[in-house]
């Protein structure tokens, strides 16, 4: 018997969480019925500080279930990122898996994945998620292939366009994840960057089975901040180039007033454009800072070594 560990974050899901359950152990009865290995789901859901009933159907499930249903509850609202640390380093399974509780990551796919992660002809150590289309606003589909362009030009981390955080990973893979300790975290990028083998499916997108997301486009935005910032340090040197180049620029504006004053005389007008010279200058020095800012901010997380979530209940 193989286990296979499901984390599952959950932010106000209370419609979805007992719906994916009976979803997904379907799911499981169709992989045992065409499997000699038995195959145990272990399902490990994280209540990242909801505020509706979504950790009242998690106990629920627990108390039906206890062999096989889990669940961790954060204090307070921690993030994605926290969840997806917590589920990782508190699960068991041979495989493991990450999953969207509003089933818009198919439970079916479970099918394919652990067939490709079983077979030793391919050799694979995890097997991640493409969607191939999604009904989705167009200035969120533009955004979303605009970052993943942007990122993967400027960090040496490539990361497959449109791939879904779903994937199945072997325990060799998940160990490795778990090496990697910083407390500022894009999941995307870290399951890039400890490499192996790597088979992606790709599927068309569905709607939510139930609720709404809690994701909205700043948040979406902040994310991306995020990743760019955990994987690259190209805003740093645009922001040095940008310097460099406006040094030049005043040096030589300066030797033009200079060689004017000599042979031409000197002038006192020109308060509007040398306002706006210096508007120019200290809006440069400012985006600077703030790129600057962000990169040490960064360093100032690390090093008080907080903990990545705070568990209040766990079952």
């Amino acid at each position: 018997m193989k286990t296979i560990s499901l984390i599952v974050p959950c932010y106000n899901e209370e419609p979805t969480v007992e719906l994916f359950y009976n979803t997904t152990e379907k799911v499981f009865d169709k992989l045992n019925a065409s499997h000699e290995e038995h195959y145990q789901p272990d399902y490990l859901f994280i209540n990242d500080g909801s505020a509706d009933k979504t950790l009242d159907v998690m106990r629920k499930l627990h108390s039906e279930h206890p062999d096989e249903v889990h669940y961790i509850s954060f204090s307070r609202n921690f993030g994605k990122e926290s969840a997806f640390a917590a589920g990782l380093s508190n699960a068991h399974g041979d495989y493991v898996a990450v999953m969207d509780v509003d089933l818009q990551d198919p439970p079916e796919l479970l099918l394919q994945m652990v067939d490709i992660l079983e077979d030793p002809k391919q050799d694979y150590d995890v097997v991640g998620c493409v969607q191939t289309s999604r009904k989705q606003n167009p200035i969120r589909a533009f955004l979303s292939a605009s970052f993943y362009k942007i990122i993967n030009k400027m960090s040496k981390v490539q990361m497959k366009q449109n791939v879904r955080d779903y994937r199945l990973m072997t325990r060799k893979y998940v160990d490795a994840v778990l090496e990697l300790p910083e407390y500022n975290r894009f999941s995307k990028g870290l399951f890039s960057w400890v490499g192996f083998k790597t088979k992606y499916l790709e599927y068309e997108g569905v709607p939510r089975a139930a609720g709404k997301t809690s994701w909205s486009l700043f948040q979406l935005f902040e994310y991306s901040m995020e990743a760019i910032v955990d994987f690259s340090d190209v805003p740093l040197k645009l922001a040095t180039f940008v310097g460099i180049v406006t040094f030049i620029l005043s040096i030589i504006g300066l030797f033009f007033v200079v060689i004017r004053a000599m042979f031409f005389g000197g002038s006192v007008n020109g308060w509007a454009s040398m306002v706006s010279i210096i508007l120019l200058l200290s809006g440069v020095q400012l985006f600077s800072l703030g790129i600057l800012g962000t990169y040490i901010g960064k360093i100032y997380l690390e090093t008080k070594h907080r903990p990545k979530f705070v568990i209040a209940e766990k079952r």
